[in-house]
């Protein structure tokens, strides 16, 4: 296991490519596409694209896998052990899978190691214990007939997966297809290949030739090959909205199942009787975490008119304080944007809400340093249908808005094309149950910031997505049911032509 007193930027490799059949596959000479360290902006690594004839390899290979018994026909202990030692070796890899996904992504790495790393590996283990539960159903039909159902794996999964938590939301999907008896292809963003590259090559030590398999490259390419493959039998995406619109209308063609997990612009209800200093708490880890880059994020703060004034004033006050710097240190709070390009799309929300009226109240420019750092935003928008509160900005951008009563609070809440989560801060149980089951989400957050309970469903509605991750969502997606009728009597039949 690597160490901490390690040159971090000696983990990462010269040159990742895709990972087929239980081997690195060699240097193809196809399209080199570089990886950046956004704490500097300097090329750390080159991905090798895979194009559609590695692609094909890929899923070549995991369709030998599935078809060996051996594998989608494993007994469920031994598939618990091999989940559970998965567990155990992304643990002993821990520092070397969380500098990796700071190199890419530019997360805190003190936040990686103490939670996307330990996310990772307790989805393996929550797969591990899920599994050894799966419930039966069997009907008896009077005296003669005995009816059963059992749950078999799809096949072929295809997973891609995001940039902004490459670990965590990866290993969700990987943990969830294998455990159910099913082989996959793990395509990563281009953006961020390092640590889904060194987890996929920790996983192979462990399970059957073929059951994970790795291929890099951009959506238009490598992405389109793996989603149109014929023999691809299932897909989970998460990523944008547009993307998922097309991923849908490809395993629509092909009629294979799809869960997607889209976008967000989740509101952050706060109530003049909330407790004041947590939800102040609240809003800021909902906005800024994981340096605002993600899904989750509570990016529309809408604020009690009574209380409005003292609890952005606070809020403000707290962001200016907040330390923005190296990802690779520990004083860090907030780290770089993941790439220039997304530092300019984020930094493009300030002259939007502008032009529509809005106050910049802090933040709104990039940081005078090397790599792709900004200050954390926050402006105070006129209406809820600005653009600034509809559209996902995906970074370090809160916008605040003004609402009068419960009713107020849940139309702008529900004003929205996205609906994965929402957060509420209110110490009257009987407001909290009413307002939290008026707002069109896929989850709600009572009092509490992004708290994960991986056996209830997570997913969202409207344009955040179709599906849902989860015990038994996990479950309905990656396996299909089979029903058995068997007489149990001598069961006298007709005697056609007799």
């Amino acid at each position: 296991m690597a160490t901490g007193t390690s040159n971090p930027f000696d983990l990462a490799p010269k040159l990742v490519t895709s990972f087929i059949d239980g081997q690195w596959v060699g240097d193809q000479g196809g399209h080199r596409i570089p990886t950046f360290y956004p704490g500097n902006g300097q090329i750390i690594s080159e991905l090798q694209e895979a194009d559609a004839n590695e692609v094909d390899r890929a899923v070549r290979s995991a369709r030998r896998a599935f078809n060996d018994p051996k594998w989608s026909g494993m007994a469920i202990e031994e598939r618990q052990s091999i989940l559970c030692r998965i567990a155990d070796a992304i643990d002993a890899n821990a520092y070397e899978l969380a500098t990796l996904e700071t190199l890419n992504a530019g997360i805190v790495r003190r936040d990686v190691l103490g939670r996307q790393v330990v996310r990772a590996a307790y989805n393996f283990r929550f797969f591990a214990e899920v599994i050894s539960q799966q419930p039966g159903q069997v009907w008896q039909q009077n005296k003669d007939y005995l009816t059963f159902v059992t749950r078999h794996p799809v096949g072929v999964a295809a997973l891609i997966a995001p940039w902004n938590s490459p670990l965590a939301l990866a290993s969700m999907k990987v943990a969830a297809a294998i455990a159910y008896g099913n082989t996959c292809i793990l395509k990563p963003s281009e953006q961020t290949p390092l640590s889904l590259a060194r987890m996929v090559e920790i996983i192979n030590e462990i399970t059957p030739v073929g059951v994970v398999n790795l291929v890099n490259g951009r959506g238009q390419t490598t992405g389109s090959a793996l989603v149109d493959h014929s023999d691809v039998d299932l897909i989970a995406f998460t990523g944008g909205t547009e993307t998922g619109r097309t991923i849908m209308q490809a395993a629509g063609r092909r009629l294979k199942p799809a869960a997607v997990e889209l976008g967000g612009k989740s509101a952050n209800i706060i109530f003049a009787d909330a407790d004041q200093e947590r939800a102040l708490d609240g809003a800021l880890v909902s906005i800024f975490s994981n340096n605002g880059q993600q899904c989750l994020a509570g990016s529309r703060i809408l604020v009690e008119d009574s209380i409005f004034d003292d609890f952005v004033g606070r809020f403000v006050e707290r962001a200016r304080k907040i330390k923005v710097g190296d990802p690779l240190s520990d004083e860090t709070e907030i780290g770089p944007i993941a790439s220039a390009r997304h530092r300019e799309h984020i930094l493009s929300y300030v002259d939007i809400a502008q032009s529509q009226g809005a106050t910049l109240l802090t933040g709104g420019k990039a940081l005078d340093r090397d790599g792709y750092y900004i200050e954390p935003t926050a402006v105070l928008a006129p209406s809820n249908g600005d653009r600034v509160c509809q559209e996902e900005i995906f970074g370090p951008f809160a916008a605040f808005v003004k609402f009068s009563d419960a009713e107020d609070a849940i139309r702008m809440a529900n004003e929205s094309q996205f609906g994965l989560v929402g957060y509420l801060w209110t110490q009257n149980v009987d407001k909290a149950l009413r307002v939290s089951q008026a707002i069109r989400t896929g989850l709600m957050w009572v009092n509490t910031p992004m708290v994960r309970e991986l056996r209830a469903p997570f997913g969202g509605v409207k344009d955040s997505g179709l599906g849902r991750d989860g015990a038994t969502s996990s479950m309905a997606f990656f396996t299909e049911e089979k029903t058995t009728t068997i007489p149990i009597a001598d069961v006298p039949l007709r005697k056609f032509g007799a």
